[in-house]
């Protein structure tokens, strides 16, 4: 037997403004979808100082050698899968650092796997491998998933750090949470449907901490990708432009830096700014914890 909870999760109730969308012509069906998507960045800046609480102690975290986890089920699942498979390539982040744990595993990015959802005692397996001074941060729409809970749950048990995005401000697992990020994206245009609204408000803010982070770490230099992982052509290139717009030096000079630096990119950026020398430039580097600003300082 099915028992409906009460009261219902923000996205599981019915929106007034789109009762009709089923009898209306395509163009108007688009202009409602649009209209509620327009309201999505406004519930995320809402929320800009647990976010930013949330990405500070990412931070510490990270700089101090622990790990990142997140976990999720269905939509919110696959949207922190993205963004911890995106950071490698994006930020060099290290293998291991930064890890995804979907419910119902791999399988569950093509295929949906529902009930897997449910399944409290697999969330606590998926956090079996965290120890005290990682994150582990949930990922769920209605802020009730038993995957999530089993996760946090067994991560606190483990004296890791919990934080929790939601598009619930009464997320039943709130309490878990050490932070809880509570985007209040309402009713969705068609009800329950989190992969619209709920899923976009997860991705700009998950997008918007893995993103501060990185800059935070130092993986930048002014708004430029430093760390880069150059694996195809078109990186290739990108990393060497990156050089000219931080030096305006020409592409062949930092092109030769670069192969000089063994493709490191800040190496080659820092002996493009300064006087140094390659060696010279990794100590920098390293004695700056890998923060460019930090290295120029060193070296002059």
């Amino acid at each position: 037997m099915v028992t409906i909870s009460s009261p219902l999760a923000p996205t599981e109730e019915r929106n007034p403004r789109t009762y009709d969308i089923d009898r209306l012509p395509t163009m108007r069906i688009l202009e409602l979808i649009n209209s509620e998507d327009a309201t999505v960045a406004g519930a995320v800046a809402a929320v800009l100082p647990e976010l930013a609480e949330a990405v500070d102690r990412t931070v510490d975290a990270l700089r101090s050698g622990h790990r990142l986890h997140y976990f999720g089920a269905g939509t919110s699942g696959r949207m922190a899968v993205l963004d911890a498979t995106e950071l490698r390539p994006t930020y060099g982040v290290e293998p291991g650092h930064v890890v995804a744990h979907l419910a119902g595993g791999t399988t569950a990015l093509t295929d949906a796997v529902e009930a897997a959802e449910d399944d409290t005692a697999a969330g606590a397996s998926a956090a079996e491998p965290l120890t005290g001074g990682d994150i582990a941060f949930g990922v769920t729409a209605s802020g009730g998933t038993p995957f999530v809970g089993g996760a946090l749950r067994a991560a606190r048990n483990r004296g890791a750090r919990t934080l929790l995005l939601s598009a619930n401000p009464g997320a039943t697992l709130a309490p878990l949470a050490d932070i809880h990020i509570a985007v209040d994206t309402g009713p969705e245009v068609v009800t329950g449907s989190t992969r619209m609204k709920a899923g976009t408000a997860q991705k700009l803010v998950l997008n918007a901490l893995s993103t501060a982070v990185m800059i935070r770490l130092g993986r930048t230099y002014s708004n430029l990708m430093t760390d880069m992982v150059a694996s195809n052509a078109k990186l290739r290139v990108r990393q060497v432009r990156m050089l000219v717009q931080a030096t305006g030096v020409p592409a062949e000079t930092c092109q030769a830096a670069l192969t000089a630096a063994d493709g490191e990119a800040k190496v080659a950026l820092l002996t493009l700014l300064t006087r140094a020398d390659v060696d010279q430039a990794r100590k920098a580097l390293r004695a700056a914890g890998g923060v460019v600003h930090r290295a120029l300082r060193a070296v002059g």
